[in-house]
């Protein structure tokens, strides 16, 4: 009698108990795939009995996992198909689902292993994927500016002027005389070396539909300046407002005629460029109600610091500011397979491909075969505790019975030699 049917068996018993144990030890593990033992029987020519077990295949299981929340902005899932690409240690590309990150020293995105999350720099998404960088100088200054290209003005301001007001009796514009005009409404705006200065609207009527606007750059601080000097007793107290003014006109119905939307340049004394850019006043309407400003921006803003960086549905890896700005940092890369059943194991939570697994598909999330990603949770292991639990038995009293066969064997054979 042979026992090579018996010692196949436990090995082949021995082998699945490995991959259950492996399954078991990795039931935490965040994007961590199980995996099941594959057999199949053993026949030498054309003799009627088997003469063992051999292993197949150890199949792996890439169903998703459970998302699970964990408030940290820099922990990322794939809610669909695909994974994360890295460039680990070695600069070899593995594959993850895995999106427990980190920033280092450096400002790379990075596993606990210090394999970096590959994707596009920038905003924009062409070329091949590199590996991702945080920028850890501030965010530069930018002064309120026109970008004429683009029909891009460097305010937008849209309000109600009262219909009903009557022209103020003093033709003559002076900021300092509320008896000049009827309004006033103050902007914040930044120079190239992104200080803050306030401009101060003045809106005068001038005749029915047609109001004068006088824009005056940091109005308080002048006003405070020529207080001064007429408390100091000066001969001729003067300060130049510097006003500059456009003209808006609207029609019988109330809607916005046109406004001659004049550039404002004013000349800086901190050793920033002249500020120059124009205020767009589309939407604004004169109708027989209160003064009211709509709405109100500007495209300026002074330096800021990365406070954090955070990840958006489709990729995009947003960076935040101090300044309370948000810019997009780049965008991640995600791979698919034609194969996955062709990945080869890496460790640490990583795949590699091969021949068997195709040439990777990459692209970005939501587009195409790729799920969005999501940040603040990560994705949990997909093994099933209890089923792994149940087969860990079974495979144990599968393991017993081929002993068991070996002892059978044993006693059998030592009859035999026992005979005379």
């Amino acid at each position: 009698m042979a026992f090579s049917q018996a010692l196949s068996g436990l090995s082949a018993a021995s082998t699945n108990l490995d991959v259950i144990g492996n399954n078991i030890a990795n039931s935490e593990t965040v994007g961590f795939k199980s995996s099941e033992a594959q057999f199949s029987d053993i026949y030498a020519g054309s003799q009627a009995a088997g003469i063992g077990v051999q292993l197949a295949s150890v199949a792996q299981d890439f169903t998703s996992g459970s998302l699970e929340s964990t408030g940290r902005d820099l922990d990322l899932a794939i809610s669909g198909d695909g994974f994360l690409r890295f460039s680990d240690t070695s600069g070899q590309i593995v594959y993850s689902r895995n999106g427990q990150l980190n920033i280092d020293a450096e400002g790379y995105i990075v596993t606990a292993q210090g394999a970096q999350l590959t994707g596009y720099s920038g905003e924009g998404v062409t070329g091949e994927p590199v590996v991702l960088q945080i920028p850890t100088a501030p965010l530069a200054a930018k002064a309120t500016q026109d970008n004429i290209a683009l029909e891009v003005y460097g305010a937008e301001v849209a309000l109600n002027l009262d219909a009903a007001d009557p022209v103020p009796a003093t033709a003559d514009f002076d900021p300092t005389d509320a008896a000049t005009y009827n309004y006033a409404s103050a902007m914040t705006v930044y120079d190239s070396l992104g200080d803050e200065h306030v401009v101060t609207s003045f809106y005068a009527k001038t005749e029915n539909n047609t109001w004068n606007v006088h824009h005056v750059m940091d109005f308080s601080s002048k006003a405070a300046e020529l207080q001064e000097q007429i408390d100091e007793g000066v001969a001729d107290p003067s300060v130049d407002f510097d006003p500059q003014t456009e003209v808006i006109t609207f029609g019988t119905g109330g809607q916005l005629l046109d406004y001659s939307q004049t550039a404002q340049t004013y000349a800086l004394a901190n050793g920033a460029s002249d500020l120059s850019f124009s205020i767009d006043f589309t939407g604004s309407t004169q109708y027989a109600n209160d003064f009211e400003v709509i709405t109100l921006s500007q495209n300026g803003y002074t330096s800021g610091s990365l406070v954090g960086v955070s990840f958006e549905e489709d990729g995009r890896v947003i960076g935040s500011y101090s300044n309370e700005l948000k810019q997009t940092l780049g965008t991640i890369a995600l791979a698919n397979f034609a194969n996955e059943q062709g990945l080869q194991p890496n460790g640490d939570n990583g795949w590699v491909a091969t021949a068997s697994s195709g040439v990777p598909l990459v692209g970005v999330p939501g587009e195409g075969v790729f799920g969005e990603v999501q940040s603040g949770v990560v994705e949990a292991s997909n093994v099933d505790l209890t089923t792994e639990l149940v087969d860990l038995i079974i495979a144990q009293r599968n393991y017993q019975s081929n002993a068991q066969t070996i002892k059978v064997q044993d006693e059998v054979q030592q009859s035999v030699i026992n005979m005379r």
